[in-house]
């Protein structure tokens, strides 16, 4: 009996969404709603796509900081070399 009552409710609010979405055309101004919630979901896609995109970029940055960390402890690492102070150039005249 609960489950024929909650089937009817739904069916009902369903009809009404249905009335409701009929009428929307008939409102004024209600093209402008219309255009604007489909410009919010295409910007919401395309910010979404970027996104994704960061997360590839932060796994190629940790990448290459743990390579830079290997190269900074390994002991075999090329060390720069030590700066030689150079005598000026005598002057040939």
């Amino acid at each position: 009996m609960a489950q024929e009552r909650s089937q009817d409710l739904f069916s009902r609010l369903a009809d009404r969404g249905e009335e409701v979405i009929g009428k929307l055309g008939d409102m004024p101004g209600a093209q402008r709603l219309i255009d604007s919630a489909n410009t919010l979901k295409e910007r919401a896609d395309e910010l979404q796509k970027r996104v994704r995109g960061l997360d590839a970029l932060e796994r190629r940055v940790d990448a290459l900081e743990r390579k830079v960390d290997q190269l900074s402890k390994s002991p075999g690492a090329v060390k720069p070399a030590p700066k030689r102070a150079t005598k000026p150039k005598p002057k040939s005249s």
